[in-house]
C-alpha cells in the first residue's frame, strides 16, 4: 500500500484479543490461531493482526498461508484498572524478521501516560519507515481526562492525532454516527482510517454498520469477533467483502 493512497480499501482480520481481553473470547475452534489463518486465507484478507508470540509460534503456518502479517508491537491485559498504558513488547526488527508487512501500536489518548506512548510510537514509526513498512496507530481515547467529552469529538481527535504523528493508517472505534465519521475521515487527511469491528453484534446489525462505515469514506475495517465468533465465518466474510470492495 502506497503511503497517502486513500483509494485502496482494506479488510483486516484482528486476533490480538487474547492478550487484551483474555481467552474468554474464544471457543474450541477459534482458540486455535491456525483456524484464524484459514479464515484469513479463504477470505482474502489484506492482513491478519497478531501479537508477537503467535507470529513466532505459527511462523510456518503464516508463511504457508501467504496472508500478509501485521504485528501489534504493544499491548496490555484488562486486569489493571488504573490509567491505561500499553508498553512496547516487540521491536520493528523482530517484526520484520517474522515477515510483517506492517506494524501497529496503541496510544490511549487522554491517558496520564499519553506522552510516553507517543514518544515510544515516534521511535517505532521512524524505524518502520526507514525499513519501508507501514505503521498503524490504534488510537483510543481513554482515561479520567476524557470524561464529559463528546464521542464524535474524540473520534475525530484520534484521527487527527494519527495524522499529526505521521501514521500511515489509524485504527479507531466508531461512535455509530456516519456524519461524525465523515468528518473524522476528513480530519485524518492522507492517513487512512480503518474502523475497529468492535464487540460481537447480531450479523444483520453488524453488516449495516459496515455499510455506514464504508459509506462515510473510511478505507476499511479491522474485524475480529464479528467474524471468528460467527458460526459461519467464511460466509460472513463474503458479505463483508461485498460491502468493503463491492
Amino acid at each position: 500500500m502506497k503511503k497517502g493512497d486513500k483509494s485502496k480499501k482494506l479488510l483486516y482480520l484482528a486476533y490480538d484479543q487474547g492478550l487484551e481481553h483474555g481467552p474468554i473470547e474464544f471457543n474450541d475452534k477459534n482458540v486455535d490461531p491456525a483456524f484464524i489463518l484459514k479464515i484469513a486465507k479463504r477470505g482474502k484478507y489484506n492482513g491478519v493482526i497478531f501479537q508477537k508470540g503467535i507470529a513466532e509460534k505459527y511462523k510456518k503456518e503464516i508463511k504457508r498461508s501467504k496472508v500478509p502479517l501485521i504485528i501489534k508491537l504493544n499491548g496490555k491485559t484488562n486486569l489493571y484498572m488504573g490509567e491505561p498504558i500499553a508498553r512496547q513488547l516487540c521491536t520493528v526488527k523482530e517484526a520484520l524478521h517474522l515477515g510483517a508487512i506492517a506494524v501497529g501500536y496503541t496510544i490511549y489518548l487522554g491517558s496520564a501516560y499519553e506522552s510516553e506512548m507517543m514518544q515510544e510510537f515516534e521511535k517505532i514509526e521512524r524505524e518502520a519507515h526507514e525499513n519501508r513498512i507501514n505503521v498503524i496507530a490504534w488510537i483510543y481515547p481513554r482515561g479520567k481526562s476524557i470524561k464529559g467529552r463528546k464521542e464524535g469529538e474524540l473520534m475525530a481527535y484520534a484521527a487527527r492525532t494519527a495524522l499529526e504523528l505521521g501514521a500511515d493508517i489509524v485504527k479507531l472505534k466508531y461512535n455509530g454516527n456516519p456524519k461524525d465519521l465523515r468528518w473524522t475521515v476528513k480530519t485524518a487527511g492522507k492517513t487512512k482510517v480503518v474502523v475497529a469491528g468492535g464487540i460481537k453484534m447480531r450479523e444483520k446489525e453488524f453488516l449495516k454498520e459496515v455499510k455506514d462505515i464504508m459509506g462515510s469514506g473510511a478505507a476499511g475495517i479491522a474485524v475480529g469477533r464479528n467474524v471468528w465468533q460467527n458460526p459461519n465465518p467464511f460466509e460472513v466474510t463474503k458479505k463483508i467483502r461485498n460491502i468493503v470492495f463491492g
